[in-house]
């Protein structure tokens, strides 16, 4: 035999070793936590559950991400990749904004990689307060609230929560109640009826 049995799992700061598996340790984390939350929802996903997935210690998911919460507004983004996004709404001025926005939008939500996590951020947002606090603040006041910035507009907040009630209202009708006809009516015929009201919210003085 070789030796005892392993002694318990150290908790705290991750060894050097595993700080040196970054970014791909930070992306293997990142992946399972979509997956844990889009499977279990909010409530019932751990940081340790998605250490486990992950493969890595929990000690290392609070190194990179914080707290529960933090990782779960880490996966919103990464769904919504607002960075990349912004320059490709607001770059080209008001002109068709609309349209812009409410096409990248439900590009998000049709993509199946993308549909999972945004169904559970939504599902969970309904039923626990933590959920609808990063729902709130990332959608708003990093998407939307910034583009009505940019545009220089009246009102900008009460703006981005029209324009915001309007797609997520969509989004829970078509994508996690799946009402009929809305469910399965194509995303172009959508996005035509949807456009001219955002333009409204977003540009009209």
């Amino acid at each position: 035999m070789t030796g005892g049995p392993a002694g318990p799992r150290r908790r705290g700061r991750p060894s050097r070793t595993e700080s040196d598996a970054a970014p791909a340790a930070r992306d293997r984390i990142l992946d399972a936590a979509r997956a844990e939350f889009a499977e279990r929802g909010y409530d019932k996903t751990s940081v340790r559950g998605i250490a486990r997935a992950a493969g890595v210690d929990s000690a290392l998911v609070h190194h990179y991400f914080g707290t529960k919460d933090e990782i779960f507004a880490a996966s919103v983004e990464v769904s919504f990749e607002p960075a990349l996004a912004m320059e490709a709404l607001v770059g080209q001025g008001p002109d068709g904004i609309g349209e812009r926005i409410a096409r990248y939008f439900f590009s998000v939500w049709e993509n199946p990689a993308t549909r999972g996590p945004l169904l559970a951020v939504v599902r969970s947002a309904l039923t626990h307060e933590a959920a609808a606090k990063v729902l709130r603040g990332f959608v708003l006041r990093r998407l939307l609230e910034r583009i009505a910035e940019d545009l220089d507009v009246p009102d900008p907040t009460f703006r981005a929560e029209l324009a915001v009630s309007h797609m997520v209202g969509i989004a829970v009708v078509r994508y996690a109640l799946r009402v009929e006809p809305l469910a399965s009516a194509p995303v172009d015929d959508i996005v035509a009826l949807v456009a001219p009201t955002l333009q409204r919210y977003l540009t009209e003085q």
